[in-house]
């Protein structure tokens, strides 16, 4: 009986010192996580609940038993009994103790595999974000350099049009010249063929006239 209050002693100790580490982030934290995640891989969680059941078991058993021997009259009961009554509830404490904290270690490691799954998953988010914003930055730096590129070519088309239109306007006066002088040669050409069909009719007047004096 001394054999298993002593074993409760060190499992309830042991299980303390479990919980005191997960409490702190050390190397040792990180050893007994990977221990647990491989004790409830396979058949671990099976033989845990057996055990776990066992204990409880006896608990109740021995509830049970401090319950008959605190039942029975007071006159009737000797040193012995008392002594095995204080056993009894110190080995049900002790066992209801040991699950407690047993339920504890399993919340916690369990808590803190959901806590790493999500550091996990936000490390992975930031660095998508990272890299969206390094993709939008690049898109950014391209569209600068297009619409850079763009502007460019809009400046050399402009300067092309003003150099078309000074062209334009250059053949239009050209062409305003041109008629101008056309205009002019038309007028000499018609004061010339004036001239030509005066002179014409001198001529046959002339030449009618000689005519009368020669007959």
């Amino acid at each position: 009986m001394l054999a298993q209050v002593q074993l409760l002693f060190m499992v309830v100790f042991m299980e303390m010192g479990l919980i005191l580490l997960f409490l702190f982030r050390t190397p040792l934290r990180k050893l007994i996580i990977m221990t647990l995640d491989r004790v409830k891989r396979g058949s671990g969680p099976l033989i845990v609940k057996s055990v776990a059941a066992t204990v409880l078991v006896i608990m109740v058993y021995t509830v049970y038993s401090i319950k008959e021997l605190q039942s029975r009259p007071t006159d009737s009961v000797n040193p012995t009994d008392q002594i095995l009554l204080a056993h009894q509830i110190l080995q049900a404490a002790l066992m209801g103790f040991s699950l407690f904290l047993g339920l504890m270690i399993d919340r916690l490691h369990h808590y803190i595999r959901e806590l790493r799954l999500l550091r996990k998953t936000m490390e992975a988010v930031k660095k998508q974000d990272r890299a969206l914003d390094n993709n939008k930055n690049g898109e950014a730096t391209t569209l600068r350099d297009e619409i850079s590129s763009l502007r460019n070519k809009v400046n050399q088309l402009e300067s092309e049009t003003e150099a078309k239109e000074k062209e334009v306007q250059s053949q239009r006066a050209n062409s305003d010249s041109l008629k101008r002088q056309s205009e002019k040669l038309l007028l000499e050409y018609d004061r010339l063929l004036e001239d030509n069909q005066n002179l014409r009719s001198q001529l046959q007047s002339l030449s009618h006239s000689d005519s009368k004096k020669n007959t």
